[in-house]
């Protein structure tokens, strides 16, 4: 998904009138990374570095806010108009330095293949433990109570809501759901950590977005929930990169891998993600490695292409909800008997709003067909009239109270 931050609309309408007076210029700093998937079983979580812009939002995440400008372009990058002809000059191994437009090109006699993965592999961020523990007490953006409260009641919100509308389908009373079982962090802290100013997109063509973001400099946020999976794929035989982390270097877009089964991990990832894209103007690109508990959907059986033991010790082990659940306890803001009022409630109210729903006139079978053209097209007319006649040869397997 991509989050379009506050004030983008404003901001490109300025870039337009604005642009052809930026000379644009380079402003220093180090890329933050994190993460690294080969075996999806083998991770390794560490904090994020002392210097690492990240963590310096962290710390300080109201150094950068504009006091004035609701327009702000940080300037990294050379103008690429040639001021004088290109020529090139030795630097101080001896290497010939070209000032080519998006950089300087150091020539070398040396044959020399970039390797396919990087010699060191960069970490995933993390900020509690399995057990719902602080790694470190200086490393993440600190929620309220309040904030915190609900963010843990809407993680077991969604995940009632999977196990009961999976159990419905399974019941013939809905037809197909997909459930969010073992990433619920990714979707509700996520949220947390943005404004109710703030767009979220799906996320389209991937590269290009990526691309285009870097280059135009755009405050965007782009969000990959890498859960392993594309349905019965793992992403072994996806892609050979170092998962999608490293891919945001390759386009010049900041980037970071997060623990997407800690709660707190992705609420300050995206929080300090989202300042740095409004006050710096530049994309950021976050990948939230988590696991697919779920099967794929309620069409798929997951169990014919992954171990059961596998699936059950991410469900038991990793649990993103059991950990958050962990860390407002020993925060004193959490109880067994305000998790059993939560679960019970939450529970009822979702079996009522489902029973409502079922007592509702069923649409009438046309609007199938009608909801998006005013002129019926000839091939939805004919799906239409083949349905209908198959109404009408097999009545006993299609419900009786839908209107036809």
């Amino acid at each position: 998904m991509a989050f379009f931050l506050k004030n983008s609309r404003n901001i490109i309408n300025n870039l337009k009138s604005k642009v052809g007076f930026l000379r644009l210029m380079k402003q220093s700093g180090d890329c933050c990374y994190c993460s690294y998937l080969n075996n999806i079983n083998h991770c390794h979580f560490l904090p994020l570095t002392t210097n690492s812009p990240f963590v310096k939002q962290l710390k300080n995440p109201d150094s950068n806010t504009p006091k004035n400008s609701p327009f702000l372009v940080f300037k990294r990058f050379e103008s690429t108009t040639a001021e004088k002809p290109i020529t090139s000059v030795p630097n101080d191994e001896g290497n010939q330095v070209l000032d080519f437009p998006g950089g300087n090109v150091i020539f070398s006699p040396e044959m020399r293949f970039i390797s396919e993965s990087p010699s060191v592999h960069t970490h995933c961020y993390r900020v509690l433990d399995d057990n719902g523990q602080l790694i470190r007490h200086d490393n993440f953006i600190h929620v309220s109570e309040e904030i915190a409260v609900k963010m843990y009641s809407n993680m077991v919100t969604l995940q009632i809501l999977d196990t009961i509308f999976y159990e419905a389908q399974r019941q013939g009373r809905i037809s197909f759901y997909l459930t969010t079982m073992g990433e619920e962090a990714i979707n509700i802290a996520s949220a947390a950590a943005l404004t109710l100013d703030d767009f979220v997109f799906p996320q389209g063509d991937f590269h290009a977005a990526l691309n285009f973001a870097a280059v135009t400099e755009a405050p965007v946020i782009f969000i990959c929930r890498n859960n392993g999976w594309a349905i019965s794929t793992p992403t072994s035989d996806q892609f050979r990169s170092e998962g999608i982390a490293v891919r945001g270097q390759a386009y010049g877009v900041q980037s970071i891998r997060v623990d997407g089964n800690d709660a707190l991990a992705i609420y300050s990832a995206v929080h300090a993600a989202r300042r740095m894209a409004v006050n710096e103007q530049r994309p950021i690109l976050i990948e939230a490695l988590t696991y697919r508990v779920g099967h794929h959907s309620t069409s798929d059986d997951s169990t014919k292409y992954r171990p059961a033991d596998e699936i059950e010790w991410w469900r038991m082990a990793r649990d993103p909800v059991t950990r958050f659940r962990k860390w407002i306890e020993s925060n004193g803001w959490w109880s067994s008997e305000a998790e059993s009022q939560l679960r019970s409630s939450t529970r009822n109210q979702l079996l009522h709003a489902i029973q409502l729903a079922e007592k509702v006139e069923k649409p009438p079978v046309k609007e199938l067909f009608t909801d998006v053209y005013d002129d019926l097209p000839s091939n939805l007319r004919e799906q239409e009239k083949l349905l209908r006649e198959t109404f009408s040869r097999h009545p006993k397997d299609y419900p009786g109270d839908v209107p036809l």
